[in-house]
């Protein structure tokens, strides 16, 4: 049985299954009103099984931000799991040079909402402070987000919600460029990026969401056009094609389903809708969504979108 579905028929959702070690979840097992009265990071100090992720959250300042009123989600990796980072890692990212990337991780590991056990099994991925989505999978085997276990669940804080995990888990930490370059699909888009100066653009901090046309979308641009396009002399029309296709913002694909408005970089408006049961941006197909990266999100269309002054 899954592991969530075994914790609510347990009635654990009032009582949290207790740590080794760990007194806030013992004494809650007998009243849940002591739990609450303490925030995420006190629970996880006096549980005793996350040392390392208390002394993680201090090096990366994020101490108060999860002191806050919240409500929040923590996957909190045990002691254990960050000991089985790679040798070194821990130590790396503890070193004060390289906060910005533990704050990254670490905010992988928060969902800015109360998600209880209840409610995690229902959903395919959720929303992170980090602003990357987790993968949530649930099987007999029991419930994973991105492939690190949930062991135990539901312990209750006075500012949101702590469910234990027993791997550190990382978000993807290439920008949108090298991360569209390693999905293999996008050469054509790559090569033109290039040719338009965009490369650097699309590696700042964003975030923005980018709606990727594959290389067959690009293929079925009529005879002459892609190569038009790539010549020297027309690099600024490249350009506003390109940038059509971007939002300065994080658009993930819930928010494209329910159906979104906004200025691309180029100035037009995309649109999106849920059409005939799948997401359109202005027309095109939305065939594969929620491609994380370190500064937005990837979305891939299955044709190029067109400026209306070029079409």
């Amino acid at each position: 049985m899954l592991l969530f579905q075994s914790v609510l028929i347990a009635g654990s959702l009032l009582s949290p299954t207790p740590l080794p070690g760990d007194t806030c979840s013992a004494k809650a097992a007998s009243t849940t009103a002591w739990a609450e009265t303490k925030d995420i990071v006190d629970t996880a100090v006096a549980a005793g099984s996350f040392k390392t992720l208390a002394a993680a959250l201090k090096a990366a300042d994020l101490v108060d931000a999860l002191k806050a009123k919240g409500p929040f989600t923590v996957f909190a990796p045990t002691d254990e799991a960050f000991a089985k980072l790679p040798k070194g890692t821990l130590e790396r990212l503890l070193d004060p040079k390289n906060k910005a990337e533990l704050q990254a991780i670490l905010t992988y590991h928060v969902v800015p909402a109360s998600v209880m056990a209840e409610d995690v099994v229902k959903l395919k991925s959720a929303g992170t402070l980090n602003g990357q989505r987790v993968d949530v999978m649930v099987s007999d085997a029991g419930v994973a987000i991105d492939g690190a276990k949930v062991i135990k669940t539901d312990i209750r804080c006075s500012n949101g919600i702590v469910h234990v995990i027993d791997s550190v888990i990382l978000p993807n930490s290439k920008d949108l460029v090298a991360t569209a370059v390693g999905a293999g699909q996008f050469k054509t888009l790559a090569a033109a990026l290039e040719a338009a100066g965009l490369v650097e653009a699309l590696q700042g901090k964003g975030p923005f969401t980018v709606f990727a046309p594959t290389d067959a979308a690009f293929a079925a641009l009529p005879a002459g056009t892609l190569e038009s396009l790539l010549k020297p002399e027309n690099k600024d029309q490249l350009a506003a094609i390109l940038k059509l296709h971007v939002i300065p913002a994080r658009v993930d694909s819930e928010a494209a389903a329910r159906g979104a408005s906004a200025a691309s970089l180029q100035g037009q408006t995309l649109v999106t809708k849920l059409d005939g049961g799948a997401v359109t941006v202005n027309g095109a197909r939305v065939v594969a969504t929620d491609v994380d990266a370190s500064n937005g999100v990837i979305h891939v269309i299955d044709r190029v979108l067109l400026p209306s002054a070029t079409r």
